[in-house]
């Protein structure tokens, strides 16, 4: 590709000829300010913080939207810049409720740290006339409060141009502009699936999931209710964010140590439910391929994506796995077999966990997930609401010695903790089915062709006698894509996956949220699972069905994988969903 060179405050560099000023400028170690601009996926010059000085222009221009040019002299941070950027903040903020000290994104806040860097203070254009608007609380995941909003739109993009949804839109014009759903629907009335992928790119305190922490202190607090905690796999990968660890960081022993002086019962781990679901789930796709059941199997785990399948593809639910997922078959096995076991009422134990994704909170209050006759799960947090208990808490993460989680529940494979990555879950199961198809141990456990973030990916095996053929849809904006081909006869696949959130489970929409500064030049998803693809290597057992406590539940309770009584516990069922929008 043909070079440029420029010069940036000073600086004379050379970048690809089809560069922005702004990655220009961030190839030269400068840094740009901006509000709305994603890399990809929200480019349109709409917050005029990114605004620069070109020689020979009259006007100042959008960094992030014009190309740089050969020759091209620009200043960054000229005092007429400055002060563009000075005036833009303070009109931003006459529209914005000031409730920094109990906001949610206080200290976290995009906006709150751009005013801090620039000096905005006063209330210069703050007795004008300003939008009110009600909070919109009526999905089940997450509350948007467009008095905090600034008009960004990156949450419109995400929505729209990676996730091919277009639940919420700009509605209105001018002055009377404002992020909402058709017909002025609340967010529940509409075919959102509750990824959480707008909360995860919002600069501000204007989107956030509903928070349940309060409800699980007093459960903790309440000496009647035996609570038991569970941890997803990526959460590991992230949870340090939460207390300025860098992007990455294996936190492990010290959020098992942390859950337990918050006071729960019984630390346990999500991962022994995603070994778990491998058995069933290999097990399943077995029995079709052997029975000329409907093909392709396609994962269940993702509760994002099978809302959306709910919504938009229910031809296609009988190819779904019946499998319930890791957080809620491990709720269901603690509401029972635990039960049983620890003579425990299932009414009188708590389950919560923690998770990466806030559809989760939307999951556990689904239709036939209860095999106790009380809900698997009675509380989903996110990996923020856990973050945010344990600086109420008062505890000291830093302080805290690693610790193990509680047996027989915390023990899990390797293959589990791939779960938190686009592809694992598909690796887990090859692992699996592999074995039981062939009945020879496996020498080579890594499927590196399922492994990566390109959106699609596809790759074929030889198992024993026969060929398959896997495809991974990693966003469901790729998903649709995936779906569509299969739907054509354009693509044949015996296995898919699919995942609601890019990159996977590292990448949830209740993981930490990363300014757009690191997230644009950051392949935070590839970081985080790294920690995932480090913890396989490390586990002596690296085969879910390996996992000596799953054989005992199989040999003492379940019977084998798919027996009935397996299927009552572990397995749950899918319905057609309709909505106005």
């Amino acid at each position: 590709m043909e070079n440029i060179q420029l010069i940036i405050d000073g600086k004379e560099i050379v970048v690809p000829a089809d560069s922005t000023i702004l990655e220009a400028a961030r190839m030269a170690g400068i840094n740009i300010p901006t509000l709305c601009w994603l890399r990809e996926i929200n480019e349109i010059g709409a917050c005029r913080m990114c605004v620069v000085e070109v020689s020979g222009e009259p006007e100042l221009v959008t960094s992030c939207v014009t190309k740089a040019a050969n020759g091209m002299v620009v200043q960054t941070h000229s005092h007429r810049v400055m002060e563009s950027r000075v005036n833009t903040l303070k009109l931003l903020v006459s529209n914005h409720e000031r409730s920094c000290l109990s906001c949610i994104r206080s200290g976290k806040c995009e906006l709150q740290a751009l005013c801090k860097e620039y000096g905005v203070e006063d209330e210069s254009f703050y007795d004008g006339q300003r939008e009110l608007f009600d909070l919109d609380q009526s999905a089940p995941h997450m509350i948007r409060d467009n008095n905090k909003c600034i008009l960004c739109r990156r949450c419109v993009s995400v929505c729209e141009h990676v996730q091919d949804i277009g639940a919420i839109g700009n509605n209105g014009r001018g002055f009377d502009s404002y992020i909402g759903s058709a017909f002025d629907l609340g967010l529940g009335e509409t075919s959102c699936v509750k990824c959480g992928q707008c909360i995860a790119v919002c600069p501000t305190g204007a989107l956030y999931e509903k928070d349940s922490t309060a409800e699980v202190f007093a459960a903790i607090a309440n000496p009647k209710k035996h609570v038991i905690v569970q941890t997803a796999p990526s959460v590991r990968a992230a949870f340090g964010e939460c207390f300025g660890l860098p992007v990455g960081t294996d936190t492990e022993g010290k959020m098992v140590a942390a859950l337990r002086k918050l006071g729960f019962d019984e630390v346990f781990d999500t991962n022994f439910g995603a070994d778990l679901t491998i058995v069933e789930e290999a097990n399943e796709f077995i029995q079709r391929v052997l029975n000329d059941g409907p093909l392709p199997l396609i994962t269940s785990c993702s509760p994002g994506w099978v809302d959306y399948c709910e919504h938009y593809y229910p031809e296609m639910l009988h190819n779904l796995s019946s499998c319930k997922s890791p957080q809620q078959m491990f709720g269901a096995v603690i509401k029972t077999y635990y039960a049983e076991k620890k003579k425990i009422d299932p009414k009188n134990i708590i389950v919560v966990s923690i998770m990466p994704c806030t559809a989760k909170k939307y999951e556990i209050g689904r239709e036939d997930q209860s095999a106790a006759g009380v809900p698997d799960v009675d509380y989903a947090l996110t990996t923020r609401e856990l973050g945010r208990m344990v600086e109420r808490k008062g505890i000291n993460f830093f302080d805290l010695d690693n610790e193990g989680f509680d047996e027989p529940l915390g023990l899990s494979t390797g293959a589990a903790a791939l779960f938190g990555a686009t592809g694992g879950v598909m690796e887990a199961a090859l692992r699996t089915a592999a074995e039981k198809m062939t009945g020879e141990e496996l020498k080579n456990l890594e499927f590196s062709d399922v492994r990566g973030l390109d959106g699609i990916k596809e790759a074929a095996y030889k198992i024993g006698g026969q060929h398959v053929k896997v495809a991974i849809a990693s966003g469901l904006g790729n998903a649709r894509k995936l779906m569509e081909a299969i739907k054509a006869g354009e693509a044949a696949y015996d296995f898919v996956e699919v995942m609601a959130c890019p990159g996977g489970c590292v990448n949830g929409g209740g993981q930490p949220q990363v300014p757009a500064s690191v997230r644009n030049f950051t392949d935070v998803s590839a970081q985080r699972a790294s920690v995932l693809y480090k913890l396989d290597e490390q586990k002596e057992l690296r085969k879910s069905h390996d996992n000596p406590v799953i054989q005992e539940i199989y040999k003492t309770y379940l019977e084998k994988p798919g027996s009935e009584k397996a299927h009552r516990i572990l397995h749950t069922s899918y319905h057609k969903r309709t909505s106005v929008v």
